[in-house]
């Protein structure tokens, strides 16, 4: 869905402003600024980044300044941060590659309308052009000078070029930030075994990591093996549940399995399958390693649950509501007057790396998001929760493994508890980059294997014939990967669907339907069980008009098929404002509030 994008085309609207800040040509690295559009308390700016400088950049960083009492609310196609009236904005996983001679630009919305940025800095350097400054080199592969019980000491040789400091990690998880070249990683548990990189860093970027070094801490006098680590369900049926585990440090002989305190598998490996298990049977267990010296303290626990739980195939309808944007209506408001029971919540995206928040900065519980969610469930409804959208940072390019991926996700269904999670899958950084719809499509294998009564959907764009290549990929390789989707939804909007909003969404989901079949074998049934329609409702970005007629016999289309879930984009913007152009709080059409909330309750 494109929250961005409807406030791009409303401030279009509203104003044809178009204001140049133009550096002066000179060699290097530049950053021009355009104020593309303003509108009576904000405008919409771009910066243009030009790489005159002969070598290729591996990142970027645009730095400036507001006047006083400025903001920047929100950014598109770079990652923003802010410090007072100061914002950097800096690449994302999948534009940070400039070669010499290219460009790349980025957007934002910031207010007041009338304010310019000044002070800019691209990488450290004046925006009208200069030296740049490159990356440092990588430092010296690390050595480990101390050990204690809960402590590792390491040092390494300096960098080459221009350094502010070094940041030491373990995997991808930053553990020190110092400016020597030597640091203390404490907070340890006692004979524990870790492993290091280092990397150096500037107002640029990081160097290359630093070849790794491992070290284990100090206390291993019982002789006994250490902690087994990362416990994860790989793994269930109707019947069991299999786990597996990283290996533990020191002499082991084996692994035992615990519920509680009742040995439920003994193992030489780091897998174990626990069986004769009942239907839908929710389990808790733990890991200990042994020797002939004892047994290591317990793992952390995990839970699973046995397959073969009851559903309900078809899911409610449950049309987008995003606490964000769109001055978002009382919940319980829309339910006692619509009977709608689910709603679809947008949008989790990654915050400092792959990390889930809401919109990427409110917290996933104690804020409006989950004020929502709650009042839904106390007023005896569900929710989906979806991942990703059009813009923002997401979690498939900031997640750098399948693994990753996974737990970010297990950290909204644990704090969150969804009936169905969906993976709203578009652009250039996830739907076009086949590295990240992998990455994604593997990591929902291990979602659902956690979760097995959570439904999965992929949500992604279409033609008006059907899935485009980069649709059609997806759903063949979800089927190579054995991937466990429960359904493939479409937005058939925004896809030059012309006058018959309808007939034009008819032909998409016929086209997904034939798509689907030939993937996986299905029959028309089957594949309509697996399909689900995420509109736009009144006035789409390309003047595209679904009124509540036509989405009443697009709910009448989907009831008859089959299909599993409905949804649209969205309640915030179920409000009537006939001419009134794209807005984030009404459709632009003829209606009464509510009234394509009250048709999808009826799906």
């Amino acid at each position: 869905m494109r929250p961005l994008r409807i406030l791009v085309a409303a401030a279009l609207a509203a104003s044809g402003v178009l204001l140049a800040s133009a550096p002066a040509h000179a060699a290097g690295v530049t950053a021009t600024f355009t104020k593309t559009s303003s509108w009576g308390s904000a405008f919409e700016g771009k910066y243009t980044i030009k790489n005159d400088s002969g070598a290729a950049l591996n990142s970027w960083k645009v730095e400036f300044d507001l006047p006083a009492g400025g903001n920047v609310s929100s950014a598109w196609d770079a990652s923003l941060t802010k410090s007072g009236t100061h914002f950097t904005l800096s690449n994302v996983g999948w534009n940070g590659n400039l070669p010499a001679g290219g460009s790349v630009s980025f957007g934002f919305i910031a207010s007041p309308a009338a304010a310019t940025p000044s002070n800019c800095k691209v990488n450290g350097a004046d925006c009208g052009g200069g030296p740049v400054e490159q990356v440092p080199g990588t430092p010296g592969v690390p050595l480990v000078t101390a050990t204690t019980n809960s402590t590792i000491s390491l040092s390494w040789g300096a960098s080459t070029g221009t350094v502010t400091g070094y940041r030491v990690y373990e995997g991808t998880t930053l553990k020190a930030t110092v400016t020597g070249t030597s640091a203390t990683i404490s907070g340890l548990g006692t004979c524990e075994a870790h492993s290091y990189t280092v990397k150096a860093y500037n107002g640029t970027g990081e160097s290359p990591a630093s070849g790794s070094v491992s070290g284990t801490t100090t206390g291993c006098t019982s002789g006994t093996p250490g902690v087994p680590a990362n416990v994860v369900v790989s793994g269930s049926t109707n019947s069991s549940i299999s786990l597996s585990w990283g290996a533990s440090t020191g002499t082991v002989a084996g692994y035992r399995v615990y519920e509680g305190t009742t040995a439920k598998a003994t193992v030489t490996g780091t897998s174990a399958t626990i069986s004769g298990l009942g239907t839908c049977e929710a389990h808790t267990y733990t890991v200990k390693a042994y020797n002939d010296q004892g047994e290591s303290a317990a793992s952390a626990a995990v839970s699973g649950t046995t397959t073969g739980c009851p559903q309900t195939q078809k899911m409610a309808g449950a049309p987008y509501y995003y606490t964000g944007w769109g001055d978002p209506p009382n919940i319980t408001t829309v339910m006692n007057a619509t009977g709608i029971k689910s709603f679809t919540m947008a949008f989790i995206l990654a915050q400092n790396g792959c990390n889930p928040a809401w919109d990427g900065q409110r917290p996933l519980t104690g804020g409006a998001d989950q004020a929502a969610i709650n009042a839904v469930k106390a007023a005896g409804g569900n929710v989906q929760i979806s991942f990703g959208g059009w813009s923002g940072n997401k979690l498939g390019p900031n997640c750098s493994t399948p693994e990753a991926f996974a737990g970010a996700v297990q950290k909204v269904i644990n704090a969150v508890g969804p009936a169905v999670v969906d993976f709203d899958i578009e652009n250039t950084d996830e739907f076009e980059n086949y590295t990240v719809q992998d990455r994604i499509l593997n990591g929902l294998k291990i979602v659902k294997a956690a979760n097995p009564n959570v439904k999965i959907v992929v949500t992604f764009g279409t033609a008006t014939s059907g899935p485009t290549s980069h649709g059609v990929r997806l759903i063949n390789r979800a089927k190579e990967l054995a991937v466990p989707i429960d359904n493939y939804t479409i937005m058939p909007f925004d896809f030059s669907g012309g006058a018959n909003m309808y007939q034009s969404t008819v032909n998409a989901a016929e086209g997904l339907k034939a798509r689907l079949k030939t993937a996986n074998g299905w029959t028309d049934a089957e594949a309509y069980a697996h399909m689900g329609i995420s509109g736009m409702n009144g006035l789409s970005d390309q003047q595209e008009v679904t009124s509540p007629a036509t989405w009443q016999q697009i709910t009448d289309y989907a009831k008859s098929k089959g299909l599993t879930r409905l949804a649209f984009w969205s309640v915030n913007r179920d409000r009537p404002c006939p001419g009134g152009g794209v807005q984030e709080n009404c459709s632009g059409v003829a209606q009464a509030d509510w009234e394509f909330t009250k048709i999808t309750a009826g799906f």
